[in-house]
């Protein structure tokens, strides 16, 4: 059943995240694309917006997409918990906790889990496992 319960977790997320990164490179699911995310990454002083919004993007949607196929977890997990660390440290962190606040409480949950994915593996449904 362990490896049953990282197969969801890593479906989840990993989903989630591609669906994030389609956001800041394609627009997609209701993004704003490089140049849209670059200008809101500018605004906050992340400078140069369009580079930053393409490797956002880049690191969510590439690491959702190796936690989803449970392909280099560890490298997925990683790629996923520095995204968060950035989120909370530029966005969130001045907030708060809590995320009724747009405070960090989120973040912080999918930082833990792509450290805690990045520990165990995928399991054994996952690529990595028929890989290595």
């Amino acid at each position: 059943m362990l490896d049953v319960g990282l197969l969801l977790i890593r479906l989840v997320i990993g989903l989630s995240f591609m669906a994030h990164g389609a956001q800041k490179l394609f627009g997609w699911f209701g993004g704003y694309g490089i140049k849209g995310t670059g200008g809101w990454f500018e605004s906050m002083g992340m400078k140069p917006g369009a580079l930053v919004a393409l490797l956002a993007g880049l690191a969510e949607f590439g690491g959702g997409l190796l936690l989803a196929l449970g392909l280099l977890t560890p490298v997925g997990g990683i790629l996923i918990a520095l995204t968060m660390v950035i989120a909370i440290v530029k966005v969130h962190g001045a907030n708060g906790y809590w995320s009724t606040q747009n405070g960090f409480e989120y973040n912080l949950a999918i930082l833990v889990v792509g450290v805690a994915l990045a520990l165990t593996g995928g399991g054994q449904y996952a690529l990595d496992a028929l890989i290595f």
